[in-house]
């Protein structure tokens, strides 16, 4: 009775082990990545297509703004994100003593600045009212190219720069989310914004900017992001691989993405 007993525990603690294994294994095949907007969130799709031949279900986690994502990620509730460009991640850190860490430039958006009130940048008023993002990094691009076009001076300063650092102008600033970018293209003259924003206007840049980023640096380019204690992750090495796929870059590369953006691999 009593080898009876233990034969039936060893088999039973074999079964457990062996639920436990395949429970396990199943869990670890699961990557979370959180992001929000087009062409963002397609991109995390076809890579998680890409992954199933090898077994991986890459979940599309939602969240609501950017800061969300980085929050999730640094709180390690998610494995990645893709929304954002390193520098903006490195402001994040900063601010939050975060541990993110960019892995792979995927593609660079190719901002402008629009206007509801001019055709041509050439008929701006010298009075005229131009909306910029608030956060620093992206306030830098946008003045950068507001430089690059001739409209302002930034006196030396380059990605670091300020609205404190261009030199005395008639233009009058105002400074917004980068998310409500779009809702102040009715209120100002100018308006700084990314195609993903703007594309809810019916706008594109190639087509309706009057003012192209001239830049073809990867500088700014959209990234996939993890943290330091997970970047050289099995997981976080195949995404990077799924995510620099060929499936990826043709959808990147078509016809109607390929007026708002540009591969950075």
């Amino acid at each position: 009775m009593f080898k009876k007993l233990l034969v039936s525990s060893l088999a039973l603690l074999v079964l457990t082990a062996c639920g436990t294994t395949a429970k396990d294994s199943k869990e670890d095949k699961v990557i979370k990545v959180a992001s929000h907007m087009e062409p963002m969130t397609t991109v995390v799709t076809i890579a998680g297509e890409v992954l199933a031949k090898d077994g991986y279900t890459v979940e599309l986690v939602p969240v609501s703004d950017n800061a969300a994502a980085n929050i999730a990620l640094n709180n390690k509730e998610i494995d990645a994100n893709f929304f954002q460009h390193v520098p903006f991640m490195t402001m994040f850190n900063t601010a939050n003593n975060g541990t993110l860490v960019g892995v792979q430039p995927i593609y660079d958006a190719i901002v402008g600045f629009y206007s509801k009130t001019v055709s041509d940048i050439k008929d701006l008023p010298t009075d005229a009212k131009i909306a910029i993002p608030n956060d620093q990094v992206n306030q830098a691009r946008a003045l950068m190219m507001l430089e690059a076009a001739g409209l302002i001076n930034l006196n030396g300063k380059t990605h670091d720069a300020t609205l404190k650092d261009v030199a005395a102008t008639s233009y009058q600033f105002i400074e917004v989310d980068l998310l409500t970018l779009t809702q102040a293209y009715d209120e100002v003259d100018l308006v700084y914004n990314y195609p993903t924003y703007i594309k809810a206007l019916g706008l594109t840049p190639k087509q309706d900017a009057l003012i192209l980023e001239t830049s073809g640096s990867t500088h700014y380019a959209i990234s996939l992001v993890a943290r330091e204690d997970n970047k050289d992750s099995e997981k976080i090495n195949k995404l990077k691989e799924a995510m620099t796929s060929k499936e990826v870059k043709d959808f990147l590369t078509n016809e109607e993405n390929s007026k708002t953006l540009a591969p950075a691999f």
